[in-house]
């Protein structure tokens, strides 16, 4: 599936964007308290270059370490992190789609096909190496100091410091730590709060809290490991919505067609990216917790501060001359919203092996890309829509949170909101065609619902209705007849009269 060179390090992927002129970097001095995001958000709502700053600073002092953000602003930028340009991202659902439901080959001609997959199966298992470039150099115990890590404060009403874009590793109690298929790769927010003290944002039905509460019954600190600037695919596959059975860390040698690299930690007993940038180890207490927030979140307003656990960080390794990978979160457009648009196509393949009906689907990043679906089906019986409401709803944990699914008729392009509205206005009835759900699971961060972590859904069915779905004749579609459209074309061609697009 790759067809873009291999990208084994973030430094191989920021020289590629170079190379395409997807790079710019600042030599003056911009604080990391603020102003830094607003650079950041404005240049990404251009679709603008990755952004290196190579003279961050913070009160009035200029610190060594450069910050590179916007590595995602684009979504061409997010298929080229998986390795392959926008017009392989449905093969790649595809591949992920079989993983979660892999049939048998159908003789010999088709099992040669699946070679490809096969050898990215394969690439999966990793590879262990006793000297690795994340440790050129070392800091443990007293020498450990984040104040070195030019740390961004993104908004105003931010609590402080927070890294944004880490990949935090952890690992069940009573496994063995060279069984990387046990481990869990999450992208959660982390806090700093000291010179060696951060607090770990991890939510309850996440992985990486449900190791810590394997150590915690066991009356034992977590080991974890906080990966900063990991490679593009390593990033990718910590945020991609892989089955239970599929390690994020392993899935990233799918993706860059190598064997991963790793190397035991120093401090804790993990083992971690051997090619990353920075690495952050340490123990998260059994029981201590400390106050996390307020901070800008994707909703587009300050979330309110709650306890998560506390890690006391006993070693900071890094490349020598590290990069810092940072970005923010807030209301779209952001990153996250913008690598949410390529997940949402491929996920696509696997709900089409689940509910067979559905044509394409939009999830609108100004929802916050989870929060509206609007869906297109193959409408052939009454009451299909709303089956596929409650499939959808069912299908995949992060439809959970979806409170509003439209379903439109295959006619109609999910993503076109003018298409939409028609649809809306002229196959909807409020009083038959809406379902409203209540006390389901939501966002705690949904202000909008009444209780924290339950909300109410509504399902809106914006389908032709047929049979017993209506005791009306139904109205016919106008359309141009394509003869008549072919000949409007050549002529307002040839007399271009079709003015300035």
């Amino acid at each position: 599936m790759r067809n873009l060179p291999p990208f084994p390090t973030l430094r191989a992927f920021l020289d590629w964007c170079a190379a395409t002129d997807q790079m710019a970097r600042v030599s003056e001095p911009v604080p990391i308290r603020h102003r830094m995001t607003a650079v950041h958000r404005r240049v990404l709502e251009s679709s603008g270059p990755v952004l290196r700053f190579d003279a961050p600073t913070d009160a009035q002092q200029t610190l060594g370490m450069p910050v590179v953000t916007n590595v995602f602003g684009t979504t061409d930028r997010v298929a080229a992190g998986l390795g392959i340009g926008m017009d392989g991202v449905d093969d790649l659902g595809a591949f992920l789609a079989a993983l979660r439901a892999p049939t048998p080959p159908e003789g010999l001609s088709d099992a040669l096909s699946r070679w490809p997959m096969l050898k990215a199966a394969l690439s999966t298992r990793p590879k262990t190496v006793s000297r690795a470039p994340v440790q050129d150099e070392v800091f443990e115990d007293a020498d450990v100091d984040l104040s070195r890590i030019p740390v961004q404060t993104h908004w105003p009403g931010d609590a402080g410091p927070l890294i944004t874009w880490p990949i935090v590793v952890t690992r069940p109690h009573g496994g063995d730590a060279a069984n990387l298929n046990a481990y869990n790769a999450g992208v959660y927010r982390v806090q700093v709060i000291g010179q060696n003290r951060v607090i770990m944002r991890w939510l309850q039905h996440r992985g990486g809290a449900a190791h810590h509460r394997t150590w915690a019954r066991a009356g034992k600190k977590t080991p974890v490991a906080i990966v900063l600037g990991a490679d593009p695919a390593s990033l990718l596959s910590a945020a991609l919505p892989l089955p239970e059975t599929v390690s994020e860390l392993t899935f990233a040698g799918a993706l860059n067609g190598s064997r991963p690299r790793f190397v035991p930690a120093r401090t804790v007993p993990l083992m971690v990216p051997a090619e990353a940038e920075i690495v952050l180890e340490g123990w998260v207490s059994p029981t201590e917790t400390a106050p996390e927030g307020p901070f800008g979140d994707h909703t587009g307003y300050y979330n309110k501060a709650e306890p998560f656990p506390v890690a006391e960080i006993t070693a900071v390794t890094h490349r020598r001359d590290p990069l810092y990978l940072s970005t923010y979160t807030g209301r779209p457009p952001d990153e996250p919203a913008i690598i949410g648009e390529v997940f949402n196509r491929l996920a696509l393949p696997t709900m089409r092996a689940q509910i067979p009906e559905i044509r394409d689907l939009w999830l609108p990043p100004a929802a916050c890309s989870y929060r509206i679906a609007v869906v297109s089906i193959d409408k052939r019986y009454p009451g299909q829509a709303r089956r596929v409401m409650m499939g959808l709803w069912g299908m995949l944990p992060q439809f959970s949170y979806t409170k509003m699914v439209i379903v439109v008729d295959d006619d109609i392009d999910p993503k076109n909101w003018d298409d939409v509205a028609w649809a809306l206005a002229t196959r909807m009835d409020p009083g038959r065609d809406l379902m409203v759900l209540e006390n389901s699971p939501m966002d705690y961060l949904d202000f909008a619902s009444p209780q924290p972590g339950l909300a109410g859904k509504m399902g809106i069915d914006a389908t032709t209705k047929i049979e017993s779905e209506t005791t009306r004749d139904w109205g016919t579609v106008m359309k141009t007849a394509p003869e008549d459209a072919a000949f409007a074309e050549d002529l307002v061609a040839r007399l271009r009269l079709g003015g300035t697009a």
